[in-house]
């Protein structure tokens, strides 16, 4: 497993060999507009009881695996 050091020392150097401004202006306001680790978000009522709602899930084992939801979407938008 990389370092936080040894990341940034790799993108850094990545970014270096960039030419295209559109990207790097684009990657600049990705880089701008994320929020830092230790900021806290607050969750509005229903977003709380939507989690709670997922844990519930989680510990009643009602889950559906990625792949099987993949399928189901594609369905669905085939439907249409």
């Amino acid at each position: 497993m990389m370092t936080i050091e040894k990341i940034r020392t790799d993108l850094i150097d990545k970014i270096r060999l960039i030419n295209d401004k559109d990207f790097l202006e684009a990657l600049d306001k990705l880089i701008s507009s994320s929020k830092s680790e230790s900021e806290i978000v607050a969750l509005t009522k229903e977003q709380k009881i939507m989690l709670e709602m997922s844990e519930n899930d989680i510990k009643e084992g009602k889950l559906i695996s990625q792949d099987a939801m993949n399928k189901r979407n594609e369905e669905w938008l085939n439907a249409m």
